[in-house]
């Protein structure tokens, strides 16, 4: 088999184009392969239409994957139509993408490389330079999103991730039934939610039952404006809740500690992760450990005792008997004495509604902080990122759950 055929086979190249030939050079450490082609008629890459030939462009260069050590690259001119009605266009190829210059095999290798990596490794692992690299992670979230079906997603959640140092932030709309992330803007203003709304439908707006978000306003007024029967959709995430009570305890911890301190008691010396410990996640020895604090009249004590009751709210299935309970809680809280807990308590209060609305639609943004976790590894992976469109880019890639890898022409 002479070399021509064998990269006409390893391309799959076929019929109008063939190689021509193949040179290689050595002292490049190159393989350069030179395409040429039959008569016409050429398609038109608009519409299909069969058109004559009107001219040639100017040779173009293609990175394909390595030969053994060395770089392999396809030269050809390609043949440009002359369309009734779309005028001049450069024909379509079958082993690349219009506007790029690799070949789609190569953007495939480049692609599951930046899966797992990041574009300056990748970079340096295919000899590419770091604009390259972004190039194809750029084209490769493009045709991902032209290719997602429209979002039917009956449940979403909103969270916000810091982008950068000096209170930098995205916010990042989820999908929490197939987890995965659907929309991304920079900061959390109000107008950053409401250009999601914008890309919806009536009928998909209409479709959404619930949208789990923390207690920042500006989502939920964004919410407001734009979705059918609000009221009875936003759905305080239950995880924030509970943080919101653990900042709580852990202030009646610093203060109790403080003043133990003083009068040489240092029970509350280092126990901050034990009242803050989501109590499913305790061994049963820590448990046991734990259990003559939590059992003492520590004030630390009461006040997480508060908490976990607080979060029994999120264990009923109907409003009344839940509301009964909050009740009975809110007394409780409001009456402990405990300045941070009674604060959260009427802050709770003012929330009730949209905190039971968890009742008829029980979600929660666990799925969000999933993929914060891997936004998270996304920012550590690159060192960080000082351009919006970069970091924006990233979590589409890695989040959206794309189609991302070029398909032949």
């Amino acid at each position: 088999m002479q070399d021509r055929q064998l990269y006409e086979q390893i391309l799959g190249i076929g019929s109008p184009w063939f190689v021509e030939r193949v040179e290689l050079k050595l002292e490049d450490g190159e393989v350069r392969v030179h395409l040429a082609h039959r008569d016409g008629p050429w398609p038109c890459p608009e519409c299909g239409r069969e058109c004559p030939l009107h001219d040639h462009a100017a040779e173009r260069t293609w990175r394909h994957l390595d030969t053994c050590q060395s770089r392999t690259l396809l030269h050809a001119s390609l043949p440009r139509t002359c369309c009734p009605e779309h005028g001049v266009r450069t024909v379509a190829v079958r082993w690349a993408e219009a506007g790029s210059r690799f070949t789609m095999l190569f953007e495939r290798l480049a692609i599951d490389w930046l899966k797992s990596a990041s574009r300056r490794a990748v970079a340096a692992r295919l000899s590419l330079s770091w604009d390259e690299v972004d190039g194809i992670m750029r084209r490769a979230v493009k045709r991902g999103l032209a290719r997602r079906e429209p979002i039917a997603a009956a449940s979403l959640g909103v969270d916000e991730k810091s982008f950068k140092k000096r209170h930098r932030y995205a916010t990042i709309v989820t999908d929490l039934t197939l987890g995965r992330v659907l929309y991304v803007a920079e900061d959390r203003q109000q107008s950053s939610l409401d250009g999601f709304w914008e890309t919806l439908s009536a009928e998909q707006r209409q479709a959404i039952h619930g949208v789990a978000i923390d207690m920042w306003d500006p989502y939920e007024n964004s919410i407001r404006a734009h979705l059918p029967q609000a009221d009875q959709k936003i759905v305080y995430d239950k995880f924030h809740v509970a943080k919101h009570l653990g900042e709580a305890v852990d202030r009646v911890r610093r203060q109790e500690n403080k003043q133990l301190r003083a009068a040489g008691d240092d029970r509350l010396v280092g126990t901050r992760y034990q009242w803050l410990k989501n109590p499913d996640n305790f061994r049963d020895d820590q448990w046991r450990d734990f259990a003559a604090l939590r059992s003492s009249n520590l004030k630390t004590a009461r006040a997480w005792a508060l908490k976990e009751q607080a979060m029994v709210l999120w264990d009923y299935q109907y409003q009344a008997p839940a509301r009964k309970h909050f009740a009975w809680w809110y007394r409780w809280a409001t009456h402990s004495r405990l300045g941070p807990m009674i604060d959260k308590a009427k802050m709770l209060k003012r929330r009730l509604n949209n905190i039971l609305t968890y009742l008829t639609h029980p979600i929660t943004n666990a799925a969000s902080e999933s993929l914060n976790s891997k936004i998270q590894w996304i920012k550590y992976t690159a060192r960080g990122f000082r351009n919006f469109e970069n970091f924006k880019t990233a979590i589409y890639f890695h989040c959206g759950d794309l189609d991302l890898a070029p398909q032949p022409t």
